[in-house]
């Protein structure tokens, strides 16, 4: 006859389990759903826009007067509020992080909460968003926009 105990060893509960994974659902939706007063990293070198390094992101004639063009991939959104005049503004949403979709009549739209921001300097048109879009550095040479 053996020493051992007929009854295994319990592991831990089902309540004990679904309230771990419930804390570690709820520590992950805070994280990702972070608040908008300026304490996130986002653009924490005040409005510094990604790094470009000089990449050529398009021609003038590609981004429409009163519109705009986004560039998801080097994280930018170039516009002309006027004719011959280019800002460019960083894609992050600087209410939860989302990246701007879409840029229409004069407005560049979040599609997360529809916050809107101006073409014209990227400042706050509709919340939820409190602060506007972060400016990006471009140079414009000829008919080349860069990424400065």
């Amino acid at each position: 006859m053996s020493s051992a105990s007929l009854h295994p060893t319990a592991g831990p509960g089902r309540r004990a389990v679904m309230a771990a994974a419930g804390a570690a659902g709820l520590a992950a939706a805070l994280t990702a759903c972070g608040s908008d007063d300026g304490s996130s990293d986002a653009g924490s070198a005040a409005g510094a826009a990604p790094a470009g390094g000089g990449t050529a992101l398009a021609r003038t004639a590609d981004i429409p007067e009163g519109g705009g063009k986004i560039f998801e991939d080097q994280g930018v959104v170039v516009t002309q509020p006027a004719a011959g005049t280019y800002k460019a503004f960083s894609v992050k949403c600087p209410h939860q992080g989302c990246a701007v979709s879409s840029v229409a009549d004069g407005m560049i739209v979040c599609p997360c909460h529809g916050s809107e921001f101006s073409v014209a300097d990227g400042s706050v048109r509709k919340g939820p968003a409190t602060r506007g879009l972060p400016a990006a550095r471009i140079t414009v040479a000829g008919d080349e926009i860069t990424l400065a």
